[in-house]
């Protein structure tokens, strides 16, 4: 049987490999140019 640390360990995910990163810092800028964008055009009313 193996334990709940040996599993995560394994990283199913692949976010610790570098395409992993390289996606969450892709997917957070997009969120920050949509907010940017949403802010800018909201300010001016």
């Amino acid at each position: 049987m193996t334990s709940p640390m040996s599993v995560l360990a394994q990283d199913p995910t692949g976010l610790s490999s570098p395409l992993g990163q390289l996606a969450i810092a892709v997917g957070l800028v997009a969120a920050v140019v949509v907010t940017l964008r949403w802010w800018w055009t909201n300010r001016k009313r």
